[in-house]
C-alpha cells in the first residue's frame, strides 16, 4: 500500500505516543485516508506476531477495512453474522455490535484494538468490548473527536495526535476548496427543544419538512450543481424520501437510502453516484459518517444541527479529490456554517469535551460574520467585508432577494490562499508558518506534496 508522507508521518507519531501510553486517540479529517493507516499499523503489528482487533459499526465500513487490510497484505476475519468466522486469523475486523455479543470464542485476547469513529467509543457496547481486553493497547481513530451529547474522550483515550487538518489537505492538493452558500436570513429555530445534545428531530422535521423549503433545495441545485452527484442530508428518513420525490418531480435522478434498506440495493445507490446513474442521494444519518462513497460534488445540507462532529461529518464529504473537480459546493440551507463556522477553519480538538453553554454563547464563539451588505461570512477579525469590501457599521443596501435564497459564503482567506499559491520555494511556505502561527511543519508538509506532483 502506497502511503502518503504525512500518513507515513502520522504512523511515526502514533507508535512515538504509544511509547508513553496505551490509549491513544488520531484525529484526521474526513478524505484523509484513516483506514490506510489504520490497516497498515495492523499489518506491521500482525507481521510481529501480535493479535489485533479492528471495531467498527457499520457494515460497510467493515467491508472497507477489509479490503484496505487486503491491499496491505493481510486477509482478516470477519465478525458478523453475514460472513462465516475465522477467528485463527491475527486480524479481525468486526462491527461492534457482534463483537459484544461474541467475546467468549476471543480467548487469545489482542494485543491491540484499534477503533474506527471513535467518537462513538464512550458508548456502552465499545466501553464493554474494550474493557474485556484490558491488557490491550486502545488506537481510536475520527475526523470529530466531539460527540453530540457533549462527552469527551477522556474516558477512553489518553493522548491526541492530530495529523494534517482540512486547510493543510487542500493547500497539498489533497481535498478541493470549500464553497459555502448559506441563506441571507438566518432558520428560525426559536422554541425548538434541545434532546440528546441536539435539536429535537421531531420539531425541526415539522420545520424543513415542506414543499417549499424542498423546492428551494432543489432550485439551487439546479443553479449551482444542475445534474452534479450530490448527496442532501435530511432530518428523518421521511424527509429524506420527500426529498428525494421532489429531486425525481424536477426531472432528476434521486433516490433516498436509510438504514433499514438491503445492503446490495443500498450500495447500488451509492455507486450511482459514481457511474452517473444517480444524481442525487438524500439520506438521514447513514451518510453522514462512515459510509464510503464516490466522491461528490457538492453537499445539501437539509438539517440544522448544534454538533460540530455530524457537521464536519457532512461538509467532508463533499471535499474529495476527483479529475477535473476544483471546488466542492456546499449548499447550507440551514445556516449550519454560522453555528460552527466554515470547513477549513482551525479547530482545537481535547479529550475533555465541549462545555455546554447557551445557544446565543456558543453561536457567538462561532469566528465568523456575515456582512449585512453582501450577506458574505468572514472572519471577526477583518475590518472590512473580503467580498464587497463593506465596513462593518456601514448602511446595509437594499438587496432584492428571493424568499430562501442563498448567498454565497466567503472564507475570509482569499488572499491567505492566493500567497499560498504563489509561494514556489520552502523559505516562502516557512515564512507564511511563521507569520500565521501554523503547526510546525505545516511547510515541510505543503512543500513535498508538491514535490511528489512533479
Amino acid at each position: 500500500m502506497m502511503l502518503r508522507e504525512y500518513q507515513s508521518t502520522a504512523i511515526s507519531d502514533i507508535q512515538n505516543a504509544m511509547r508513553t501510553h496505551r490509549r491513544v486517540l488520531f484525529v484526521l479529517p474526513t478524505g484523509g485516508g484513516k483506514t490506510a493507516i489504520m490497516s497498515v499499523i495492523a499489518q506491521r503489528a500482525a507481521a510481529k506476531g501480535k493479535r489485533i482487533l479492528i471495531l467498527v459499526h457499520r457494515i460497510e465500513l467493515l467491508r472497507q477495512t477489509v479490503e484496505a487490510l487486503r491491499r496491505a497484505g493481510v486477509q482478516a476475519g470477519m465478525v458478523n453474522p453475514n460472513y462465516a468466522a475465522n477467528y485463527l486469523l491475527p486480524v479481525q475486523v468486526g462491527m461492534v455490535q457482534t463483537v459484544v455479543k461474541r467475546l467468549f470464542y476471543f480467548r487469545h485476547g489482542f494485543d491491540m484494538v484499534l477503533t474506527d469513529e471513535a467518537h462513538h467509543a464512550p458508548a456502552g457496547n465499545y466501553t464493554k468490548v474494550l474493557a474485556h481486553f484490558p491488557r490491550a493497547y486502545s488506537l481510536g481513530v475520527t475526523a470529530t473527536p466531539v460527540r453530540g451529547d457533549g462527552k469527551g474522550l477522556a474516558s477512553e483515550y489518553d493522548v491526541i495526535v492530530e495529523g494534517p487538518n482540512i486547510r493543510q489537505l487542500i493547500d497539498m492538493g489533497y481535498l478541493v476548496e470549500p464553497v459555502v452558500y448559506a441563506p441571507a436570513k438566518a432558520l428560525d429555530l426559536t422554541g425548538v427543544r434541545t434532546k440528546l445534545g441536539d435539536y429535537d428531530k421531531t420539531q425541526i422535521a415539522g420545520l424543513m419538512d415542506k414543499p417549499t423549503v424542498t423546492g428551494d433545495a432543489v432550485a439551487h441545485y439546479r443553479k449551482l450543481l444542475d445534474g452534479q452527484p450530490a448527496v442532501a442530508f435530511c432530518v428523518s428518513v421521511a424527509h429524506a424520501q420527500h426529498v428525494a420525490e421532489q429531486f425525481r418531480a424536477a426531472g432528476y435522478r434521486a433516490e433516498a437510502v436509510d438504514g433499514a434498506m438491503e445492503l446490495s440495493e443500498r450500495q447500488r445507490i451509492l455507486d450511482g453516484l459514481g457511474s452517473g446513474a444517480v444524481q442525487v442521494v438524500t439520506s438521514c444519518d447513514i451518510i453522514s459518517e462512515g459510509t464510503d462513497i464516490p466522491a461528490i460534488a457538492g453537499a445539501i445540507l437539509l438539517r440544522p444541527t448544534q454538533s460540530t462532529g455530524l457537521y464536519m461529518q457532512q461538509v467532508g464529504r463533499a471535499l474529495r479529490v476527483i479529475e477535473g473537480k476544483t471546488q466542492a459546493v456546499i449548499l447550507d440551507h440551514v445556516g449550519n456554517c454560522m453555528r460552527h463556522g466554515m470547513p477549513d477553519d482551525e479547530r482545537e480538538w481535547s479529550l475533555e469535551g465541549v462545555v455546554k453553554r447557551g445557544r446565543k454563547a456558543a453561536e457567538d464563539e462561532v469566528r465568523a460574520k456575515q456582512c449585512k451588505q453582501c450577506y458574505a461570512v468572514y472572519h471577526v477579525g477583518k475590518t472590512v467585508c473580503p467580498a464587497c469590501g463593506a465596513a462593518p457599521e456601514g448602511k446595509p443596501r437594499v438587496v432584492d432577494v428571493q424568499e430562501g435564497e442563498l448567498v454565497r459564503v466567503e472564507a475570509a482567506r482569499k488572499q491567505q490562499r492566493a500567497e499560498v499559491g504563489r509561494a514556489r520555494t520552502l523559505q516562502e511556505l516557512e515564512r507564511i508558518e511563521r507569520e500565521r502561527g501554523y503547526k510546525r511543519g505545516w511547510a515541510q508538509m505543503v512543500y513535498r506534496a508538491r514535490q511528489a506532483r512533479v
